[in-house]
């Protein structure tokens, strides 16, 4: 649920640009923070590919803990809206009016209407982006990165998730070709007797064919049960049952979750590898994986992944900042963990300190301040080049547009 583009983000920014990505991120970002940062922002690293992204799922994690924000780091966050109602994934001057150049997405945009919908006393600008968003609706009914982008599992389920947060219903929010999202959906929910049956394809390839995808999974699984970022308490249902065929969302997201539980099997964790690559642990696209099992209500398998990211998601937490800690928060949250006393770390306090101190507080935390994150290469770092090597976070930019293994 964090961030899953890698070479994505290359080819958003292309569709973009007019078919070429600007010169420094083709060339690789720099992991180091610049001169300076605004007050209100969480992490330190550099914001020009997560700022809104990294802000909005801070501040819903913290929402849900009963922790409420800074008013400086939610005035950030509604501060980087375009005059649309659009967001980009950084806008270094908001004073400056959007215009056709502004990188504006679909992903940044459903991330900050998720926060500021929890956060209440934000219908004007959750109005807008919304609006927005249905005006950039595929006619398949699904949503790409980029308006207009072919649509794909993780940002169709991200603007779900938005969609739900204001209340509307997804399933009838149609485009004017008539699709709807869960319709953009099960196009991308693999038959069951077909190589990687059950799961979810980010997109379908070159030849229309469909790859499992773990991460486009863990999204769509909550997307089609209508659900945002930090899911949804359901009553426990068990285990995995045997797939069956995919003819609603309900059902799909059935056939998604078995697929889980059939990765985590073995690990307990996803991994991600480039070609030629040791596979590595997966840290973020597990936690979502906890995220989209108890939304489904197998909750059993969904605690032992749950205890391995306990036992090893640290120091990957440490080097990633704010998003990470929101996303294992969020994961926490879902099972009805304490997120205070996750394997020896209070994530409340570690995500706390990664921006300005809150108002309030639903438990003694620490002090909060700047967290230093210069010891690892950050989110921002993660997300131009870790993500790339697989190490991702979440529910938007790690490898969304290739094969995952489980």
């Amino acid at each position: 649920m964090i961030v899953r583009r890698s070479a994505a983000v290359l080819a958003a920014i292309a569709v973009i640009g007019g078919g070429s990505a600007p010169a420094a991120l083709a060339a690789g970002p720099s992991p180091s923070a610049p001169r300076s940062l605004p007050s209100g922002l969480y992490g330190t690293t550099d914001p020009t590919y997560d700022g809104v992204w990294r802000q909005s799922l801070a501040l819903l994690a913290q929402h849900t803990v009963g922790v409420r924000p800074a008013a400086k780091a939610v005035d950030w966050l509604t501060g980087q809206q375009c005059a649309d109602g659009a967001f980009a994934p950084y806008r270094p001057n908001p004073k400056a009016a959007c215009d056709a150049r502004t990188p504006v997405d679909t992903n940044n945009t459903a991330a900050a209407v998720q926060a500021l919908a929890a956060l209440g006393g934000h219908d004007a600008q959750t109005g807008k982006a919304v609006t927005w968003l249905k005006s950039v609706q595929n006619a398949d009914g699904g949503w790409g990165y980029t308006p207009g982008g072919a649509s794909d599992a993780n940002s169709t389920s991200v603007v779900v998730g938005a969609l739900a947060a204001v209340g509307e219903k997804p399933g009838e929010v149609r485009s004017k070709g008539g699709g709807s999202p869960y319709d953009a959906l099960l196009k991308l929910s693999i038959p069951c007797d077909r190589d990687g049956g059950g799961a979810f394809a980010y997109q379908p390839d070159k030849k229309g064919e469909l790859a499992a995808n773990a991460d486009a999974t863990a999204a769509a699984v909550v997307g089609a049960l209508g659900k945002g970022f930090a899911g949804g308490a359901v009553k426990p249902t068990g285990t995995a049952a045997s797939c069956g065929t995919a003819d609603g969302p309900e059902q799909a997201a059935r056939n998604g979750a078995g697929y889980l539980v059939k990765a985590l099997a073995r690990d307990h964790h996803l991994t991600s590898a480039l070609p030629g690559a040791t596979p590595a642990p997966d840290y973020g696209n597990t936690a979502d994986a906890v995220v989209a099992l108890v939304s489904q209500g197998w909750t059993q398998p969904a605690k032992t992944s749950y205890a391995w990211l306990e036992k090893n998601s640290a120091q990957w937490a440490k080097q990633s900042g704010p998003a990470a800690y929101a996303q294992l928060l969020l994961a926490a949250h879902a099972l009805g963990e304490d997120p205070h006393h996750f394997g020896g770390t209070d994530l409340v306090t570690e995500l706390n300190a990664t921006g300005p101190a809150p108002q309030a507080a639903g438990h003694a935390d620490a002090p909060a301040g700047k967290a230093d994150s210069s010891s690892g290469p950050g989110l921002f770092w993660i997300i131009g080049v870790g993500l790339v090597a697989g190490i991702g976070i979440g529910f938007l930019l790690s490898g969304r547009n290739r094969k995952r293994q489980p």
